[in-house]
């Protein structure tokens, strides 16, 4: 039993933050497999079943499953917590165990609340695969953003760099500080004081915007402009002149500095629309380098 267990949680994915280096480096590794792979379609995943079940609203990282997904043959079922029993009362872990009862082989899974996957996790018999939960982790969206720097770059160890944004309310920050530590990746944070997350300073210091973009990597964050309304900022032009990826500020970047962005993008608040294509953008790379990794992903959880 402690065995089934413990080959349970090796293939569910709940974070980065626990998963070891070399854990993944073999999740890149498969990626790459995957994306040198010609055929739109092969069938590794044939006659299994597995439901993305989405409690919270997406529509990048849904598809990106879901293209992973059928790619690797799998059949899929999408859920929709806004038609479903939630709104009747129906618990989130008695929604999970019902899908899970319907015999699928695995559930990827979007929350709100931080903190529940984990427990949801202990409770069922299949992988859960976490596609993002409240302020805590976002673990696929980090590998993808991983894999697109050593793409770049080759190696992350050493590598320069910034994200800049709202870190408060962020999982992509958290996941990316997780591991890019793990591969000797020197991250710095740079967030107005009240977007900070207090509690990640020991762990990556907050810097000047001056300083956060003489990087190798400068990682923009949707700025959630609605939760700080009584915040720093007059408006978005005085967020976008004092933290933005202007046109003018991207203009100094060093050569072989790449921008990157998790999206959704504020044009003109985060990021200038001109900079979002910028020629050292990797930002649709990233939404493309989705695919390789979540079907790294959906394989190492249904061997």
């Amino acid at each position: 039993m402690i065995s089934t267990v413990s080959a349970l949680k090796e293939r569910s994915l709940l974070g980065l933050k626990d998963l070891s280096a070399a854990e993944i480096n073999s999740i890149l590794e498969r990626a790459a497999f995957w994306d040198s792979q010609t055929d739109k379609v092969v069938p590794a995943l044939k006659d299994k079943f597995v439901a993305n079940m989405f409690f919270e609203s997406s529509t990048r990282t849904r598809f990106s499953f879901e293209m992973a997904q059928k790619r690797l043959g799998a059949e899929v079922l999408n859920f929709s917590a806004t038609a479903s029993s939630i709104e009747k009362g129906e618990s989130i872990y008695d929604t999970v165990r019902t899908i899970e009862s319907m015999g699928v082989d695995a559930e990827v899974i979007r929350l709100t609340p931080s903190g529940v996957l984990e427990g949801l996790a202990e409770r069922l018999s299949i992988p859960l695969i976490n596609a993002g939960d409240g302020r805590n982790e976002h673990p696929t969206q980090a590998l993808l953003d991983l894999y697109t720097m050593k793409q770049h770059f080759g190696d992350l160890r050493g590598l320069k760099v910034s994200i800049i944004g709202d870190i408060e309310h962020s999982r992509v920050a958290r996941s990316n500080l997780w591991a890019l530590q793990k591969f000797g990746a020197d991250v710095k944070f740079c967030a107005p004081e009240n977007m900070r997350a207090p509690e990640l300073a020991e762990y990556a210091p907050y810097v000047s915007m001056e300083e956060a973009v003489c990087a190798d990597v400068i990682m923009m964050l949707r700025v959630q402009l609605e939760r700080h309304t009584e915040g720093l900022f007059k408006s978005k032009d005085d967020y976008r002149m004092q933290y933005g990826l202007t046109e003018e500020r991207a203009g100094k970047l060093a050569p072989h500095t790449i921008i990157m962005h998790p999206a959704p993008m504020n044009r003109n608040v985060e990021i200038d629309d001109a900079v979002v294509e910028h020629a050292q953008s990797r930002i649709f790379k990233q939404m493309a380098n989705g695919v390789p990794i979540r079907m790294a992903v959906m394989e190492r959880a249904i061997q």
